[in-house]
């Protein structure tokens, strides 16, 4: 039973909640041993609150699921985990979590409580709305950073790296929306019903126009944020964030990949590869090329 309430949590797809220590490093307050024990806080109550919206989400679609051919194996969609369970998991998730945020950062309670306002709206609904539903997944990584700046006394951390933000999880919203409706073919509204309302060539334009701006974004904030060396070292980490583009786009159009990002982070070689790199650059031009 405790294993498949693990499952259930999900927690390979706690990787989303790094956004969370997002103000700590671009802030460069990444050796401020109290900036960093708050974030890490921080980071560990979103991953149970997340995990709860995860519970929330296998509850409501359990017969949706179950007609998936991937998804009818979660615990919940199985049967190995009676609903009852889960939904005590859930309180016990959220009692957690929120009383250990409101002692933590009244701002970071808040913004927490956003969030999961948020994702409860869109298992209730809002993830039939055509479009809708991806914006409210790009919201979720743009409240994770928020959060992170709420937790700590941030100095010049640059609303670009909003922008980049939602960006991004549009890029791969979208994406996602596209391997879930190559995987599923002709049953893909049976699964999801806003998938009836999107179509291949939609979604390439969707996915063309993100992965552009998330590019000239990225690049701008490379030599306008307020924090970064003044001979634009920055820029030297705009090829990592375009071949990781490359590489994503690339998996979604050839190899049929995407449905689940967070199995593309933690599987696929090149992707790793280059997001150690683009870390690793940051942090020297960050804190050792920046006076």
């Amino acid at each position: 039973m405790l294993k498949a309430i693990l499952k259930t949590m999900r927690p390979r797809q706690w990787t989303k909640n790094v956004f969370v220590l997002a103000a700590l490093v671009f802030d460069r307050q990444l050796f401020t041993l109290d900036s960093v024990l708050r974030s890490v806080g921080g980071m560990l109550l979103f991953c149970l609150l997340s995990s709860s919206v995860y519970i929330i989400n296998d509850i409501r679609d359990v017969e949706a699921d179950r007609q998936h051919p991937v998804k009818r194996n979660r615990p919940i969609a199985s049967g190995k985990l009676p609903v009852p369970v889960a939904i005590g998991t859930v309180v016990v998730l959220l009692i957690t979590t929120f009383t250990l945020a409101f002692f933590l950062s009244r701002q970071f309670f808040i913004i927490a409580a956003i969030y999961f306002a948020f994702n409860l709206a869109y298992s209730m609904g809002l993830k039939n709305l055509l479009l809708v539903d991806v914006l409210i997944i790009a919201a979720g990584f743009v409240l994770r950073v928020a959060a992170g700046v709420s937790l700590i006394e941030v100095e010049r951390f640059s609303p670009w790296l909003y922008v980049v933000t939602t960006l991004g999880a549009l890029f791969i919203g979208f994406g996602k929306r596209r391997a879930e409706m190559m995987l599923l073919e002709q049953n893909a509204n049976n699964h999801r019903k806003v998938l009836d309302g999107y179509t291949l060539p939609f979604l390439d334009q969707m996915i063309t126009i993100v992965s552009s701006t998330t590019l000239i974004a990225y690049s701008l904030y490379t030599f306008s944020a307020p924090n970064l060396p003044s001979n634009h070292a920055m820029m030297l980490t705009i090829p990592f964030v375009l071949y990781g583009i490359f590489r994503y786009l690339w998996l979604l159009q050839v190899k049929k990949e995407g449905g689940a990002p967070e199995e593309i982070l933690l599987s696929d070689r090149p992707i790793q590869v280059v997001v150690l790199l683009w870390a690793i650059s940051v942090v020297v031009i960050f804190y050792f090329l920046n006076p």
